[in-house]
């Protein structure tokens, strides 16, 4: 086991390498960086000439090595963020990438995380409940509840309730985590009970995706199960409906769970991202669509780079999760 879980960190490095050359590439692939941005930012001003700002925008760039090849600039930033942990420095920002990172990042986890625990309890619930009552109107309900889950996307139904919040309910702080009484106040329940107020459309909206298909893929897999030789044995054993379905039959229909974990919190990420930026909180989302619009190229790879590594260490995490469940898995990852 622990010499499987050894090859599969090794063999996430030239992953990433492979995803943080196409990503570069493709962010770089546009006409125009953030020097294109000054230019026109000092002409709409009109605080300088044509001339004038076109000097300082090449000015600008020499300066930062914007008007170096595409590769060199790669390696740069490669190097700078192995061996010194630099990801460069934002243009748009003025501050290094790693302090917007970290500003921004751990919100968005935490976000995506209790997304992830809301639909993951409220998702397998529901479906062992619509696996039990098959083809009753609970069944209906809420297979019909997985199907909008999974269908209406999500940034629409980000502007349905922004629409509905602003012109019938007169919300008008719906781009912040907090009301400005409680932005720099210490943490009380007030304040919590406050972010609640601000995140909740986010929270509800992303969990909504997530739940559906926790509940699809449960309730398909405990009616597999359900009718399984082994089952049947523990009813003819005298075990309890409950105790045959909770002790035998969910435990075996959860291995397709555990596994899409390895892609859930990405799938959360992303989720939390497009509300986020409709919503215009300070979070990843509207930083990677901000600096993707201005050309701040090292805010907009480090962020792909990290949310690529999120989905690597959610596989990882999924084959753990898996193996504790399963001995099979376990016993054979050890054998070798």
């Amino acid at each position: 086991m622990f010499r499987f879980l050894l090859i599969r960190i090794a063999s996430a490095i030239p992953v990433l390498f492979i995803l943080s050359v196409v990503t570069f590439a493709i962010i770089q692939a546009p006409p125009g960086d953030y020097s294109d941005f000054i230019r026109s930012q000092l002409i709409n001003q009109g605080g300088a000439s044509f001339e004038a700002a076109d000097a300082q925008a090449k000015a600008y760039a020499h300066e930062h090595g914007l008007d170096k090849p595409i590769p060199v600039q790669y390696v740069n930033w490669v190097v700078g963020m192995v061996t010194e942990g630099d990801f460069g420095r934002s243009f748009f920002y003025n501050r290094p990438v790693s302090d917007v990172v970290a500003e921004r990042l751990p919100r968005t986890l935490l976000l995506a995380l209790t997304c992830h625990l809301l639909a993951s309890v409220i998702g397998i619930s529901f479906g062992i409940i619509a696996a039990t009552k098959q083809y009753s109107w609970i069944d209906s309900l809420l297979s019909f509840i997985s199907f909008l889950g999974m269908t209406v996307p999500r940034f629409l139904m980000a502007l349905v309730i922004v629409y509905i919040l602003v012109f019938h309910f007169d919300v008008n702080e719906i781009n912040s985590f907090f009301s400005p009484k409680y932005g720099g106040a210490p943490w009380s329940w007030a304040k919590f009970v406050n972010l609640v107020q601000h995140v909740w459309p986010v929270v509800a909206i992303a969990t909504f995706g997530g739940l559906a298909y926790n509940m699809r893929v449960m309730r398909g897999n405990l009616l597999d199960t359900l009718n399984a030789q082994y089952v049947e044995t523990a009813r003819a054993k005298g075990l309890s409906e409950g105790a045959v379905i909770l002790r035998h039959a969910v435990p075996n229909a959860l291995h397709p769970l555990v596994m899409y974990q390895g892609v859930v919190l990405p799938y959360m990420l992303t989720g939390e991202i497009e509300t986020a930026i409709i919503f215009a909180l300070p979070t990843v989302g509207p930083a990677i669509v901000g600096s993707m619009v201005v050309g701040d190229v090292y805010v907009t790879a480090t962020f792909m780079l990290v949310l690529s590594a999120t989905l690597i260490i959610g596989n990882i995490i999924a084959d753990i999760l898996l193996a504790l469940l399963d001995p099979r898995i376990r016993l054979g990852g050890g054998a070798n």
